[in-house]
């Protein structure tokens, strides 16, 4: 029974995953769901490219600190870009 719950959970992403790439109703909620994805995809990318830039400098603590305020600034800058907002 223990092994059956982390397989549901991907049982559910890979749907929900799968559900996202099916056609939208009408050409606006296409167009409204592919910004969507690509301010969702500003974002991650912002925020790998923000945690990898602070990941260089540093070191200890101070170093966590950097990757998770560049992985902040680079989301918050990667969805502004690919938003237009």
């Amino acid at each position: 029974m223990p092994r059956l719950t982390p397989m549901i959970g991907l049982c559910a992403a890979t749907a929900i995953g799968l559900s996202a790439c099916s056609p939208a109703p009408t050409p606006q909620a296409q167009a409204a769901r592919n910004h969507e994805v690509s301010c969702l995809a500003g974002s991650v990318s912002g925020a790998l490219v923000g945690a990898a830039v602070g990941s260089l400098f540093g070191g200890g603590l101070g170093k966590d600190i950097l990757i998770g305020a560049g992985g902040g600034i680079g989301a918050s800058e990667g969805r502004r870009l690919a938003c237009g907002s």
